[in-house]
């Protein structure tokens, strides 16, 4: 299951304009990166949205035919609600988790496939113990995790990582260290700088972009413009809107 219902505050005002998990890295929405990584570990794919349902269901239809849509109205249900309210679909199987606004190279395919079946597995991009702020990449949830899981506004946290290490972390619940480049893209900057990786640091400019100025480690979405005056440096420009790694966005 790919997250992808929550309203993208914290990167605000690019989510204003387009819902978080269609925001590009290297050209490519994130939420097709995400997608992208479940593939490789399993064929069964389902997606909840919330937030500019319409765009997102018609790049899942256009893009993913066979992922199954979950539609949360009016309000999302957070990370357990979402797993909680696709109980049925999920048919007394284990369940995959990820988040479609983590930007990550790392293969799951031997995180599912040398799984024990009954422990909750957890794989981070944070060294140390893990805790609160532990930055996951993915979850394993075995069925009894996900009966746990009620189809109202919840977290993963409370309902599931938290009681499951309070109940003793070696017997319920195995963290793994992710090997690969991993990057919440939840602000202006940390989004920049998943673009950045993927291009090796240099600008990346959108289809049907127009950049006449000069433009030094940027992102310029698909059909946005740069002028012949302007020398932009570090920034987001998304459909008329300047936005800085450190600030908010402007308009121009």
């Amino acid at each position: 299951m790919c997250l992808a219902a929550g309203a993208g505050t914290r990167l605000r005002p690019l989510t204003d304009l387009l819902a978080k998990p269609l925001c590009p890295v290297g050209n490519r929405p994130l939420l097709d990166w995400a997608v992208e990584a479940l593939s490789g570990a399993t064929s069964d794919l389902a997606v909840n949205v919330c937030h500019h349902p319409e765009r997102m269901r018609a790049h899942l239809a256009a893009h993913h035919p066979s992922v199954h849509v979950s539609l949360e109205s009016p309000v999302a249900l957070g990370t357990a609600g979402a797993i909680g309210r696709l109980r049925t679909w999920l048919d007394g199987r284990a369940a995959l988790v990820v988040n479609a606004d983590t930007w990550h190279r790392v293969d799951l395919r031997p995180f599912v496939h040398d799984w024990d079946g009954e422990r909750v597995r957890l794989v981070t991009s944070t060294p140390g113990p893990f805790g609160p702020g532990s930055g996951v990449v993915a979850s394993l949830l075995p069925p009894w995790a996900v009966d746990r899981c009620a189809p109202e506004p919840s977290g993963l946290w409370k309902q599931i990582w938290s009681p499951a290490i309070d109940a003793g972390r070696a017997e319920t619940v195995h963290v793994v260290d992710g090997d690969g480049p991993v990057v919440d893209c939840g602000t202006p900057s940390d989004y920049l700088r998943a673009n950045l990786i993927v291009s090796g640091g240099e600008s990346v400019i959108g289809e049907g972009a127009v950049v006449e100025g000069a433009v030094e480690r940027c992102v310029v979405w698909p059909g946005s413009v740069v002028g012949p005056d302007e020398h932009l440096v570090e920034v987001i420009r998304a459909d008329g809107l300047t936005v800085a790694a450190d600030q908010s966005g402007r308009r121009i």
